[in-house]
């Protein structure tokens, strides 16, 4: 089972642990077991939704332990794995110390791609901390002006098993890979990939910072054409170096200035690249406007010259790129405009639930009224209130965790005022848009940038961006 393409075959017979239920689980056990392996699914929750799920794969006839997960079953020859299983689990424990390899599902599609008859498409893989859905889903649509076909996969919440063993034949893969996922896929081998940018997030999964940024940077591992790193981020730099990849393969970099050779980046206005022409050193070829990014902040510009990149680095022409990006929008909940009321903008960036993407969400505005606050997942913020503390206008906080903003706020931007409210209810968001609008000035943006996950008040950063967009809608309608 070494190769990196397994014909059905190798399956016959095999003992399977697939460890937990849920959208990788189930296409795994699924997959595995109409290729003739024995398959076993372990899974550490034994709720209503659990048990529907189980039944539907032991009418296939395939085994299911709910609510014990932590027990290699015998004569297990592998252990395919959810990826947000923590490496430290006792199950993984004990296959490591039975010499069992362990799989990600992302390490299962690679391994199966290409063996249901059809060509294997070519995968073009991003990662990074932040902005990785928007450069995926901005590469496939530059690849879909291209004429390829092609979908936007992975992390992404399209199963990557789906795409490479369903009825479609695609030229080339856009695949967003999570920390998780990369954990787990050892044998990986992207035709190019990209790492936007690496910064504290996961660490109690990972362990450290040190391996959190490994794990990102075995992307890297044996590209073919393209390895894609931001200029402003030297840690992504550092992992290209690190990287061991296929002989020619080149470091290609991405920066919101003026492009060095084998470089992409802007020049009055425009996206430009000076990497994949002929003569890199004296020439560059238009791409794009920066008008042609939407919305044309400056961290989703370089989300853009990131999928340039990668599309690029596959061939792609120049006209292509410029028609993707314009064809592109972005997912609802991410620098969304909501409405402008009375000349203040309201903006719902409610996916910024870590520092460093709301480092990025507040550099796209020069005044601003933050609406912030929720669970920290053990984050600090007086680098991110430093940073920002000569735009704020003022600052709304809400959520388990805002005291620790509040704090931040306190010692790195004492001037500015700060509204803190004492409620974790989902109603807290309409007074939070109240608050808002009553310190936001004509041409302030009202920001949501919670800077924290959201579980304290809301399901998830989806929920709490609705109740942003209909609080300042209502709110609208009263001022209409």
């Amino acid at each position: 089972m070494g190769s990196q393409e397994v014909s059905t075959a190798d399956w016959q017979g095999k003992h399977v642990t697939v460890a937990g239920l849920g959208v990788s689980g189930i296409p795994a056990a699924r997959a595995l077991h109409e290729r003739g392996a024995l398959v076993t699914v372990v899974n550490d929750g034994d709720d209503e939704r659990a048990r529907a799920q189980a039944a539907e794969l032991e009418a296939l006839g395939i085994t299911v332990r709910l609510g014990d997960g932590a027990t290699l079953p015998p004569s297990t020859e592998l252990v395919v794995t959810a990826p947000g299983w923590q490496p430290d689990k006792p199950l993984f424990l004990a296959a490591a110390e039975a010499g069992v390899d362990i799989w990600g599902d992302v390490e299962l599609a690679w391994r199966l791609r290409g063996t249901n008859g059809r060509k294997a498409a070519p995968w073009l893989a991003v990662t990074g901390t932040n902005g990785k859905t928007t450069t995926v889903r901005m590469l496939a649509s530059i690849l879909q002006a291209a004429g390829l076909r092609t979908a936007a996969v992975g992390n992404i919440g399209v199963s990557l098993l789906d795409a490479v063993l369903g009825e479609t034949e695609y030229d080339v893969l856009a695949v967003e890979l999570s920390s998780y996922q990369l954990h787990w896929a050892p044998s990986l081998r992207a035709h190019s990939a990209a790492v936007l940018n690496l910064a504290p997030d996961h660490l109690d999964w990972h362990g450290s910072m040190e391996a959190y940024a490994a794990d990102k940077g075995r992307v890297y591992e044996g590209n073919t054409v393209a390895c894609v790193y931001n200029v402003a981020d030297p840690a992504t730099e550092e992992l290209v170096r690190e990287a061991d990849v296929e002989e020619g393969c080149r470091a290609i970099g991405f920066t919101l200035g003026a492009p060095g050779p084998s470089q992409l980046g802007v020049v009055d206005g425009i996206l430009v690249d000076r990497a994949f022409v002929k003569n890199r050193q004296k020439q560059a070829q238009e791409l794009a406007e920066v008008s042609d990014v939407n919305p044309p902040a400056p961290h989703n510009i370089a989300n853009a010259l990131a999928a340039a990149a990668l599309a690029r680095a596959f061939g792609v022409e120049p006209a292509a790129v410029r028609d993707g990006l314009r064809n592109f929008r972005p997912d609802a909940h991410r620098i969304e405009h909501v409405a402008d009321i009375d000349g203040v903008a309201y903006v719902d960036d409610s996916k910024a639930t870590n520092t460093h993407a709301t480092e990025a969400s507040l550099a796209a505005y020069d005044s601003i009224v933050w609406i912030a606050g929720g669970l920290a997942k053990g984050a600090t913020f007086d680098e991110l209130v430093t940073g920002a503390a000569k735009r704020l206008r003022g600052v709304v906080l809400m959520g388990a965790d805002r005291a620790l903003i509040h704090e931040a706020l306190t010692r790195h931007a004492p001037e500015v005022p700060v509204v803190d409210l004492d409620r974790t209810d989902t109603g807290a968001m309409s007074e939070a848009v109240e608050h808002a609008a009553r310190l936001a000035q004509p041409g302030d943006t009202v920001l949501l940038a919670p800077a924290c996950a959201s579980m304290d008040m809301f399901t998830n950063y989806i929920k709490r961006g609705e109740a942003f967009a209909d609080a300042v809608r209502a709110r609208a309608e009263e001022s209409a």
